[in-house]
């Protein structure tokens, strides 16, 4: 059995990113940046999972994850992300390191690991 985000839509959880990054002054636009800079989608793709009502599951099923995923390091919610043994789950607590660096006013160029 899987754990309930798995079939929570990404579209649900989406605003809370938003709302996360905008109240510590960055803005949706950058928060796209980084989704599509984990997923591999595109901004009308983004837009069409986000429309669509996709589950995380299907949202991370389809993605091509970036081959720099591996330099995402830390912890999210006391778990180190890089040691997170469900695939899936891990992928969201990649997306979660990820809005939580951003909200904490890391570099860009930190956050997508140039």
């Amino acid at each position: 059995m899987g754990h309930r985000i798995f079939t929570t839509p990404f579209a649900s959880v989406y605003p809370a990113y938003v709302n996360k990054v905008e109240r510590k002054g960055r803005t949706q636009a950058e928060l796209d940046e980084v989704i599509t800079w984990l997923t591999g989608y595109d901004e009308e793709a983004l837009g069409r999972h986000l429309e669509g009502g996709t589950t995380f599951e299907d949202f991370f099923a389809s993605a091509h994850l970036n081959p720099k995923v591996s330099a995402i390091t830390g912890t999210v919610c006391g778990v180190r992300v890089e040691e997170v043994e469900d695939p899936l789950m891990q992928k969201i607590r990649y997306l979660d390191k990820l809005v939580d660096e951003l909200a904490k006013g890391k570099a860009m160029e930190k956050v997508l690991r140039s």
